[in-house]
């Protein structure tokens, strides 16, 4: 196990989440100021990540439930390091079509703050699914 690998254990709160798109290069805070979530590594090559928007509502409606969905992101997985990014193999998501997939993820380390960046992807929290990423901060608990 690297040293850098170690680096990243333990459990990391989410502090900022903001998304890019390719396009326009808009960005956005689509979850507001506060957002809501962790991220966890563990030192057997386990990652699990569950981030929320603060303000949800119970999903008691078609349009609610779709709202919920599209105010979170959860997956778990075994991840390795390469270079500067972690990569995750999926084997649970909170959308099916992660299931199976490799999701890379760009970090950096600053003291007690963890910055990632996804890879441009088709957006699943925004309808139609433009290209963009996201580019969160996490602080470690």
């Amino acid at each position: 196990m690297s040293e850098r690998n170690g680096k990243l254990h333990g459990c990391w709160r989410l502090i900022s989440f903001e998304t890019e798109l390719q396009d326009s290069k808009e960005r956005t805070q689509p979850w507001g100021a506060d957002p809501n979530g962790h991220l966890i590594f563990d030192p057997h090559g386990r990652m699990i990540v569950l981030l929320t928007a603060r303000t949800r509502e119970p999903g008691d409606t078609d349009e609610k439930l779709a709202a919920l969905f599209r105010t979170m992101v959860s997956y778990t997985g075994r991840y390795r390091i390469e270079g500067d990014r972690f990569i995750t193999k999926v084997d649970s998501s909170w959308n099916e079509a992660w299931n199976g997939t490799e999701q890379e993820r760009f970090y950096k380390l600053d003291g007690d703050t963890l910055n990632v960046t996804t890879a441009w992807m088709p957006n699943p929290l925004i309808p139609g699914n433009p290209v963009g990423r996201g580019i969160l901060s996490f602080r470690r608990e």
